[in-house]
């Protein structure tokens, strides 16, 4: 029903009332050597039902992946990594079918429940990992970004969300969908649990000591989001005052936000069908009626077009790269709007698609870390604020948006 979310269970049981998480999914505790302590000591998480887990198999949303693969051998790297650090998992959460939406709406087995917007989409793919930390199950929880699947459900449930540097978190263990931009994220009610994550994730690296200077406002970005949304989140940026040196306007995309676009869909789109089409086409799975177009139009994408807009790629990257250097941030929002209504349909939801797109590839053809801010409603609904910054400044981005959080007041 227009409007409502409703959500369904397919072949097993929800363990909340929220729909975020799937019943009989492994509880893990904290690894010996993490008994004394860690530096996520005493937190719990969740992580999207697409990462192994040893003994058990990773569903991705779809009944027929589920019943077409078999038991993990062992357990992804980073769900080990912050078990080691002392976290505790405490279960599965839900996935848009094969990762390939930004709604939340599973055909298959339901849509979470936006505990900050009731009757409003989730957002996708991270949709049971957001409601999850929206809903106060888990303390931060583990998704994955391709094209803002964490970046949007965190938006659109009024949370922390962080896409890293692309390949700086291992995805060894996680179901792929377009390798040139797939990362592992995460998200937290707080900045510091944010970071703190950050700091067990990306242990590997180090904050530089260089601070950011210049913050760069994209009219062309900033442009695509719905008038009240602009206002709202256009009311923060002087709160920044005394945290960087300069703000400037630019325009990001000479010849378009909507060419960029391009340029990421016809790459993430081979790139989906050289991973899942020959799955697809020897199992014939029932996917959702939405995912089913959406694979279809993936098998259109030729070898040419790909490495055509390949080399695109490669320039836009080049050019954001140069333009964020180590000292400039990027600023722009999250996502046009608030979340749409739940059950609207393909056709109605497909400007608002393309327009969340313009705005979420950006981080993804520069391989950029973004973190999204909940720090603003409208009408009391979430509105999501994001910051870029350039490539391997993961953790000193996290680090100022908490010192940036604790100065303003903001949780």
């Amino acid at each position: 029903m227009k409007g409502s979310c409703i959500h369904m269970t397919y072949a097993h049981e929800n363990l909340d009332s929220w729909g975020a998480l799937i019943g009989g999914s492994p509880a893990l505790e904290p690894t010996p050597a993490a008994a004394g302590g860690g530096k996520l000591a005493g937190m719990s998480y969740a992580v999207k039902d697409v990462y192994d887990i040893q003994g058990h198999i990773a569903g991705a949303g779809c009944p027929d992946w589920r019943r077409t693969h078999g038991p993990a051998a062992r357990t992804a790297p980073a769900v080990r990594q912050l078990l080691q650090d002392g976290a505790q998992l405490v279960g599965l959460a839900h996935t848009d079918e094969l990762m390939f939406s930004l709604n939340g709406e599973n055909e298959h087995y339901g849509t979470p429940i936006n505990p900050k917007a009731h009757g409003r989409i989730p957002g996708g793919s991270s949709s049971g990992s957001a409601v999850a930390v929206a809903g106060g199950l888990a303390d931060f929880a583990l998704g994955t970004d391709t094209a803002g699947s964490i970046r949007i459900p965190a938006s659109y449930c009024g949370i922390y969300g962080f896409r890293p540097t692309h390949g700086a978190v291992s995805l060894e263990g996680v179901i792929p969908l377009a390798p040139s931009f797939d990362t592992v994220g995460w998200m937290a009610n707080d900045a510091p649990t944010l970071f703190r994550v950050g700091q067990s994730l990306l242990a590997g690296a180090a904050p530089t000591r260089r601070s950011f200077t210049r913050l760069l406002l994209p009219e062309d970005a900033w442009q695509l989001a719905d008038i009240p949304c602009r206002e709202q989140l256009a009311a923060l940026i002087p709160r920044l005052d005394g945290l960087l040196d300069r703000r400037e306007p630019i325009m990001l995309a000479e010849n378009g936000l909507q060419q960029w676009l391009t340029s990421f869909r016809t790459v993430q789109g081979f790139e989906i069908w050289q991973t899942h089409g020959p799955w697809i086409e020897q199992y014939q799975p029932k996917l959702g009626s939405q995912t089913a177009a959406r694979f279809a139009w993936t098998r259109t994408v030729t070898e040419e077009a790909y490495r055509e807009h390949l080399l695109q790629l490669e320039g836009i990257r080049q050019t954001l790269r140069s333009l964020l250097g180590g000292d400039t941030l990027l600023m722009l929002p999250t996502a046009p709007g608030v979340a749409p209504l739940c059950g609207l349909s393909g056709e109605q939801m497909e400007p608002r698609r393309v327009s969340t797109m313009q705005l979420t590839c950006i981080a993804g053809l520069g391989g950029l870390p973004q973190i999204t801010l909940p720090w603003a409603v409208q009408d009391g609904i979430p509105l999501g604020l994001s910051v870029i910054a350039g490539p391997g400044q993961d953790l000193q981005l996290l680090a100022w948006v908490q010192e940036w959080s604790e100065r303003i007041g903001i949780a």
